[in-house]
């Protein structure tokens, strides 16, 4: 009898603990992904930059590049730096848009890119999507997922709180997000692939139900893994359906209507979550979302981010537009502005203050 299965597109390494990234040059020489050492570093001038100095002796044959931002014409500049270095792989060391233009030019070069963030803001830290501004506001572009992923927990609990608050939004938003892909299944006939949606759904339950918070290592930990275990269940599936769905229409919404005044991803998607949970009819469900995000000091409602009810209303008529094609429970409702403010009465009545 023949035994079927299938290859994951998964990192060679997810090394998540204290104290990873003083291990990061024997992890990579171990894995076989550079045994000669010979790494093309991308860093920020801000924490990657900081962090430059302490792990710079452990890689003596890597050549260090500064990135000024997270724009296309960085990452295509950051490429063309490093065409001519003969490296074994690119490492990617800082926030999410040092590591989206080192995806970028990762791929652009054809070389493996290994992710070493310092904060956990969001799910790109292991997706095969790097996001980056562009002439017309921002894009998304496929690359491949990193070959490796190391998450030092020290050097997270030094991030900005705000940072990794976001990470917790974008994580639990998974769960809304599977919900407007069964959501389509049922009315369109959208093929789920079962173990994407599990692994997503999964990673955004474990922080859902986590009782501890961002100063815990435990806490930190199944943060981490769920971030990572995101992009993998993106990868799977072949687009962002299993972690992006309703939430993540609102925060493109946020995005291209106020690009000056946008809030963190990871802020504005664990809002439109509670949102759309409750638009749905999940009422208890969409409580107890917004009950943890604001344990976590979350934003639930859009005046806690800076939007007044009507630009959230315009937010949320407008967010199927960021999406053409895909149906969430903003395209089934396809609600009037005067229907979308009586709901959102609603909502702020049975999430309480």
């Amino acid at each position: 009898m023949p035994l079927l299965t299938r290859l994951i597109p998964s990192p060679v390494v997810v090394d998540i603990r204290p104290g990873a990234l003083d291990d990061l040059g024997g992890v990579l020489a171990d894995e076989r992904i550079s045994q000669s050492g010979r790494l093309a570093v991308a860093v920020s001038g801000g924490s990657g930059a900081r962090l430059r100095e302490r792990i710079a002796p452990s890689l003596p044959g890597a050549t260090w590049y500064e990135v000024g931002g997270g724009t296309l014409d960085d990452a295509v500049r950051l490429a063309g730096e490093m065409k001519s270095g003969h490296y074994d792989a690119v490492v990617g060391l800082g926030g999410g848009k040092i590591i989206d233009c080192a995806k970028f030019a990762a791929a652009r070069i054809g070389l493996p890119l290994v992710a070493v963030p310092t904060n956990l803001a969001h799910d790109g830290l292991c997706s095969p999507v790097a996001t980056l501004d562009n002439d017309a506001g921002r894009g998304s572009y496929g690359v491949p997922n990193p070959i490796a992923v190391v998450i030092d927990l020290d050097v997270i609990r030094e991030a900005p709180a705000r940072f990794v608050r976001a990470g917790i939004g974008d994580a639990i938003s998974n769960v809304n997000a599977i919900a407007d892909w069964e959501l389509s299944h049922r009315v369109n006939g959208e093929k789920i692939d079962g173990l994407a949606a599990a692994m997503a759904r999964q990673a955004g339950e474990a922080v859902l139900r986590h009782p501890g918070g961002i100063g815990d290592n435990d806490f930190l930990q199944v943060l981490a893994e769920a971030l990572v275990l995101s992009g993998i269940s993106m990868s799977i599936s072949g687009d962002s359906r299993p972690s992006s769905g309703s939430c993540h229409e609102i925060n493109h919404a946020f995005d291209l209507l106020f690009p000056k005044r946008a809030a963190a991803h990871g802020e504005q998607c664990g809002l439109g979550a509670a949102f759309a949970m409750y638009l749905r009819g999940a009422h208890e469900e969409a409580a107890h979302t917004a009950g943890v995000l604001r344990r976590h000091g979350l934003p639930v409602l859009p005046q806690e981010i800076g939007f007044t009810v009507d630009e959230f209303v315009r937010a949320v008529e407008f967010a199927p537009e960021t999406r053409p094609g895909r149906y969430t429970i903003l395209e089934h409702l396809d609600l009037k502005p005067n229907q979308i403010k009586d709901i959102y009465a609603d909502y702020v009545k049975a999430i309480g203050s």
